[in-house]
C-alpha cells in the first residue's frame, strides 16, 4: 500500500496526521521547531571561541555533526506528514526538549564541570533519546508503507550504534572520548548512508524539502551575525569596530548570496524532475550530506568573523587561531557548494574552485594582517565570485526565476 492509499489522513489516539504531499510550504510550528537549534549553533561556536585551539575547533565540528544529523532526520520527517499536527507535533516537542539539554551540555561537551550531572554523559544521552524519537516518529507514520517501515527498520542499527559509541566516548573522556565520537558519526552516517542512498525513503514535495533546507541555511547565516555580535561585547565603539561590524554583515552577506541566488534555485528544480530512487539518491547524497560542509563553513566563518570584531581597535594582528577559522571556514563553504552543484548538474563553478583554492594560499599572510584587513580580504574574494556569476549566469537565473 503506497502513502497516498491512506487518503492524506490517518486517525490515531492523539489526532489526526495529514500528509506532507498536500502541501508545499514549511509549518510555523517547523520554524519554530528550529529556533532550539538557532541556539544550539550559537553554543558550539561560543565552545570553539573559548578552546581557541585546533583540538576545540575540531570537537566543535564533531558536535555541529550531531546537530546536523539530528536536524536533517526531522526535516526528513516533515516531508511525511505536515508537523503542526497530531502525534507529529507531540513528538517534535518531546524533542525540541532533547535538543534543548544537548545545547546545555555543550559547554561541557569534553569537560565536565564539578557538581552536578556528568556533562558529557547527559550530552550523549539526551542526542540518543532525540534520534530514537524521531525514529519512533516516522514508523508511526509509515503504518501501512512497508517499504518505509523496511527502511526505518534497517535504520535503527546505525543510531544505535553511533549513539553507544557516543555514551562509551562520553565515559572514556580524554582523547578517547574524542575518537570514539569520531566513530559514532562514521557509523551513524555510514549506516544511513548506505541503506538510504537507494533506500525507500519518500520525498513527497521536493519544494517543501528544498524550503525546509533554504531556511535552516538562513538560520546558520543568522547565527554568524549573532557570533559577530558577541565578539563586539565589551569593546568601546571605534572606528575599526564598526568597519569590522560592516565588513562582518557584508560576508554574511556574500554567503548568503552564493546559495540563495542560484544554487537553490537549481537544487528545487533538479529535485522536482527526479522521481522515485532518484530523487532519494539525490536528497540523501546532495541535501543529507554536501550540505553539512556548507553548515560548517557558515559556523567556521562566524567563529572567524567574531575574533576579527572582538580585535578590531586591539592594532595588532589577527593571528592564526581566527584567520584560519575565517578564511578555512570560507574555503570549506565553498567546498560543499561545488559539491552541492556537482551532484545537482555534474558541473561545478570555476570561479568558486578558483576562491577554494585561493584563500587557503593568502590565509598564511591574512594572519600578519590587522583583523579588519583580513576580513576585507575574504569579502573582495566572495564578493568577486558573486559578481562573476551573477553575470555568467543570468540567462539561467532568469529562466529558473520565470
Amino acid at each position: 500500500m503506497t502513502q497516498n492509499s491512506r487518503g492524506g489522513q490517518e486517525d490515531g489516539p492523539m489526532a489526526r496526521v495529514q500528509e506532507a504531499f498536500e502541501r508545499e510550504r514549511v509549518t510555523t510550528f517547523e520554524l519554530f521547531f528550529d529556533l532550539v537549534y538557532v541556539f544550539t549553533l550559537t553554543q558550539v561556536t561560543a565552545f570553539m571561541a573559548h578552546e581557541h585551539t585546533a583540538i576545540g575547533v575540531l570537537h566543535g565540528v564533531l558536535l555541529l555533526a550531531l546537530v546536523w544529523i539530528s536536524w536533517s532526520a526531522y526535516a526528513w520527517l516533515g516531508n511525511q506528514a505536515q508537523a503542526d499536527l497530531g502525534v507529529v507535533r507531540v513528538g517534535m516537542t518531546v524533542a525540541m526538549a532533547g535538543i534543548f539539554i544537548v545545547a546545555l551540555t555543550v559547554p561541557e561537551a569534553w569537560h565536565d564541570e564539578p557538581g552536578g550531572l556528568h556533562g558529557p554523559l547527559v550530552l550523549a544521552c539526551a542526542y540518543l533519546f532525540v534520534r530514537c524519537v524521531h525514529l519512533v516518529l516516522y514508523s508511526v507514520l509509515a503504518r501501512g508503507d512497508h517499504g518505509l517501515l523496511r527502511q526505518i527498520a534497517v535504520s535503527w542499527p546505525a543510531v544505535l550504534a553511533g549513539s553507544c559509541l557516543l555514551i562509551v566516548g562520553a565515559l572514556a573522556g580524554g582523547r578517547w572520548q574524542t575518537a570514539l565520537f569520531a566513530a559514532a558519526i562514521a557509523a551513524d552516517w555510514g549506516g544511513v548512508y548506505l541503506t538510504s542512498r537507494r533506500g525507500s525513503w519518500r520525498i513527497h514535495s521536493a519544494a517543501y524539502f528544498t524550503e525546509r533546507h533554504e531556511l535552516f541555511m538562513i538560520i546558520a547565516v543568522g547565527e554568524s551575525l549573532l557570533a559577530m555580535g558577541a565578539g563586539a561585547v565589551g569593546h568601546p565603539v571605534s572606528a575599526p569596530l564598526l568597519a569590522a561590524a560592516v565588513l562582518g554583515v557584508t560576508i554574511a552577506l556574500g554567503l548568503w548570496w552564493l546559495y540563495f541566488d542560484v544554487a537553490t534555485l537549481v537544487g528545487e528544480q533538479r529535485l522536482k524532475t527526479s522521481q522515485g530512487r532518484d530523487r532519494v539518491s539525490l536528497a540523501v547524497n546532495a541535501y543529507g550530506y554536501a550540505h553539512f560542509p556548507i553548515v560548517a563553513g557558515i559556523v567556521l566563518s562566524a567563529l572567524g568573523a567574531e575574533g576579527v570584531v572582538a580585535q578590531a581597535d586591539s592594532g595588532k594582528p589577527l593571528g592564526s587561531f581566527s584567520t584560519w577559522a575565517l578564511y578555512g571556514g570560507s574555503a570549506t563553504y565553498l567546498a560543499g557548494l561545488l559539491l552541492f552543484g556537482l551532484l545537482m548538474l555534474g558541473q561545478w563553478s570555476p570561479f568558486r574552485l578558483g576562491a577554494l583554492i585561493l584563500l587557503p594560499g593568502i590565509a598564511p599572510v591574512a594572519t600578519t594582517l590587522p583583523p579588519v584587513a583580513a576580513l576585507a580580504l575574504v569579502v573582495a574574494v566572495l564578493a568577486a565570485v558573486a559578481a562573476a556569476e551573477t553575470r555568467r549566469y543570468a540567462e539561467l537565473r532568469h529562466h529558473l526565476r520565470s
